[in-house]
């Protein structure tokens, strides 16, 4: 075979390109990698804050619930005091009560009623003298012993 023919065999190659740049490649890291462990700290500081602040307030308000309750307490228990001795007030400002002790301090009910004059200070009216006081019947002993008083 002749030159030709061996140059006629082989086929002629086509020049290769030169290879492209890849399109994708390897990024590196930067230099200074942010932790997020400060982040995290103050995440955590910001909870246990708000749990420390809760607990605070739930104490204080159960203690304001315990004096509130005390002092109610206490209020029924005065109003109640009030209630007695305004009722036992009553009793002895009856007319009854009244007539009753002054007996016992040897007052006599009046028979008659005079009135003062100011203008020419005369007494107008009725005047008689008490009659004497007498022993009470109601009472459980004689004014002379211990034995209760007969009707």
């Amino acid at each position: 075979m002749s030159a030709t023919a061996a140059a006629r065999v082989a086929p002629a190659r086509a020049p290769r390109p030169a290879p492209l740049e890849p399109r994708l490649r390897l990024v590196r890291p930067p230099q200074h990698v942010r932790t997020r462990v400060p982040f995290v700290v103050t995440c955590m500081g910001v909870l246990i804050t708000a749990l420390v602040v809760m607990l605070l307030l739930n104490t204080a308000t159960a203690q304001a619930a315990f004096e509130t309750s005390r002092t109610q307490r206490q209020l029924t228990g005065l109003l109640q005091d009030n209630d007695e001795l305004a009722a036992t007030l009553d009793e002895k400002a009856s007319p009854e009560h009244l007539a009753a002790a002054a007996r016992e301090l040897g007052m006599v009910p009046a028979t008659g009623t005079g009135w003062i004059r100011l203008s020419d200070q005369t007494v107008a009216g009725v005047q008689e003298p008490a009659p004497p006081a007498q022993p009470d019947v109601t009472s459980p002993e004689a004014p002379g012993g211990s034995a209760p008083a007969q009707p």
